[in-house]
């Protein structure tokens, strides 16, 4: 089982508080494509803030990543905005993810088999909004291991 490290703690309290949310938009924007910077502006302000720290800390290992990883790394969880932000579902999906039900990604559902649905295709939704094939098949394959870039990027993603 995963640690709670300070990083955790301080993202489960946000969830809880979401206006001590700080996402550095313009940072992101100024590196998004229109499509991707609409998707990056349809996600909470909880997954922004989630998301540049992400790309932020990619970047700070692996300064030569590809500009197509910092932006997957930017909307790596664009999937989760086709369901608002309900935070006991996200812990509660997030705590009990080993023992999910199997779920089918489409149709969406309601109550908490959508949570569920979101919890596991979220890279899948995102990977269906992104025009860029590059940027789309790293977020299609964040929580899998790949592709070199996707790897790290769900290795920096696992530390929060």
């Amino acid at each position: 089982m995963a640690l709670i490290t300070r990083k955790r703690l301080i993202r489960l309290a946000k969830g809880f508080f979401p206006a001590l949310c700080r996402p550095d938009d313009d940072w992101a924007l100024a590196r998004l494509p229109p499509n991707e910077a609409a998707l990056y502006r349809a996600m909470d302000v909880r997954d922004r803030e989630h998301n540049v720290a992400v790309a932020k800390i990619l970047l700070e290992r692996w300064p030569d990543a590809p500009d197509c990883v910092v932006r997957a790394a930017l909307v790596h969880d664009a999937g989760k905005s086709l369901r608002p932000y309900y935070v006991w579902e996200r812990i509660f999906t997030a705590l009990f993810e080993r023992w999910a039900p199997t779920v089918e990604p489409y149709p969406l559902r309601k109550g908490l088999t959508g949570a569920w649905q979101v919890r596991r295709h979220h890279p899948r939704y995102a990977a269906e909004m992104i025009e860029d094939e590059c940027v789309a098949r790293l977020v299609r394959e964040h929580h899998q291991t790949n592709d070199p870039w996707a790897a790290k990027l769900r290795l920096v993603d696992q530390e929060f």
